[in-house]
């Protein structure tokens, strides 16, 4: 008899955990579902560019999920270029200048390593510094709008003048968003989609903000396209820059690709 009541014990112990399993496992599309992105994409060549760079909104939905706290955050404030680099109480990628974003304001006083882990999460990665520099300035589109020929190559991400970007001086007119008084040069980024578009049809990659890139070099990573801090100079494709990966500034975003 107690050899029955044992096997009646196992038995019940099996079926509880094949129900449980069943219950609760989750099925081959809901383990595939990859958080959406509400930036729009442009296809160049074989790769798909985000139309314009990483915004405050989609941050804030990876955030939401992941519970991520950036090392700006932990370390009480990222940095600003003053008389050297600077930190700033307060600035992060939620209150760049110290008060808060609007969703569409571009992603910055971010490390690299967390640019990544962002548009890994939206299945994306950054781009290489070969793909960043051929989608800046090669314009690849079959039937370009005028002012853009195809396969010629344009001395800055916005064509044969930086005239569409955000820069210091010697671009288009623009207001960056930065309060007055926050900074001791330039006004600060505008958001995502004030700009014109530029080679390939993308917005930004001259000035507004510098782009991590995955390419690695001299100790640190590439990055491209300048920012509000500069004139349209450093927009060139000679100009190559290089950042420490874990340092996190505020004229420093980035854009993803797939």
């Amino acid at each position: 008899m107690k050899k029955v009541d044992i096997y009646q014990i196992i038995f019940g112990l099996l079926l509880s955990a094949i129900a449980f399993y069943f219950i609760f496992r989750a099925t081959p599309a809901q383990s595939q579902v990859k958080p959406i992105s509400l930036i729009p994409t442009i296809q160049i060549g074989s790769v798909n560019w985000d139309q314009t760079e990483m915004i405050v909104g989609e941050v804030k939905a990876f955030a939401d999920a992941t519970g991520f706290v950036s090392e700006a955050e932990k370390n009480g404030g990222g940095l600003s270029y003053e008389s050297g680099f600077v930190k700033k109480p307060g600035w992060t990628w939620r209150s760049p200048y110290g008060v808060p974003a609007g969703n569409q304001e571009p992603t910055v006083h971010l490390n690299q390593k967390e640019a990544q882990s962002i548009c890994r999460f939206f299945g994306k990665r950054l781009p290489t510094d070969a793909e960043w520099v051929a989608a800046a300035f090669l314009e690849q589109r079959s039937n370009p709008p005028v002012g853009f020929t195809r396969n010629q190559r344009y001395p800055f991400p916005g064509g044969t003048s930086p005239h569409v970007s955000h820069c210091l001086n010697g671009c288009g007119d623009y207001k960056g968003l930065a309060p007055a008084g926050a900074l001791n040069r330039g006004t600060g980024h505008v958001a995502a989609g004030v700009t014109k578009p530029g080679v390939n049809g993308l917005l930004d990659m001259g000035g507004n903000v510098w782009e991590w890139t995955s390419t690695a070099h001299n100790g640190g990573y590439i990055t491209r396209g300048a920012s509000w801090w500069y004139g349209p100079e450093r927009q060139k494709e000679a100009d190559v820059e290089s950042k420490s990966a874990d340092i996190a500034v505020v004229y420093i975003g980035f854009r993803c690709v797939s």
